[in-house]
């Protein structure tokens, strides 16, 4: 049975350096991106940002390398890797958060379970205090 980190050869997309990609870019299988992507990456297994790659886009998906740029918010349900080279802006949750020496990174990391940003947890609720008597000032002197 194969999981999403077994991948064959023949699931895999590469989105060549020419390429300029605006909009939704929803995919089941593993995708290299060369070119410029301006706009939301979802559901990738695996995805790979190549060192010609720029990204301008939220990303979601299962594993992320860094190896270019991203500017944008990765959330990932098992890894993120940002390489030596690599230049990120932008918010990482993931269960597993690498930043090798040497790469640029801006932003904030959220570690452990999975966290969805569109839904954030609920607030702790308390009980509420029960109206007491009203409170008699307490009168004080100073002393000199």
């Amino acid at each position: 049975m194969s999981t999403p980190t077994d991948i064959s050869r023949d699931q895999i997309t590469v989105l060549g350096p020419s390429l300029r990609f605006k909009g939704e870019l929803r995919a089941e299988e593993e995708v290299f991106i060369k070119g410029q992507v301006e706009g939301t990456i979802k559901h990738v297994p695996r995805l790979t940002v190549c060192r010609e790659g720029i990204v301008n886009a939220s990303i979601q998906g299962s594993i992320v390398a860094v190896l270019g740029t991203v500017t944008g918010d990765i959330e990932a349900n098992t890894s993120v890797s940002i390489a030596e080279y690599a230049d990120m802006t932008g918010d990482i949750v993931a269960p597993s958060v690498s930043l090798v020496e040497g790469s640029r990174f801006n932003g904030s990391v959220t570690m452990g379970a999975r966290v969805s940003r569109a839904d954030p947890p609920e607030p702790e609720r308390k009980a509420p205090i029960p109206p007491g008597p009203n409170p008699t000032p307490i009168r004080t002197q100073l002393q000199r």
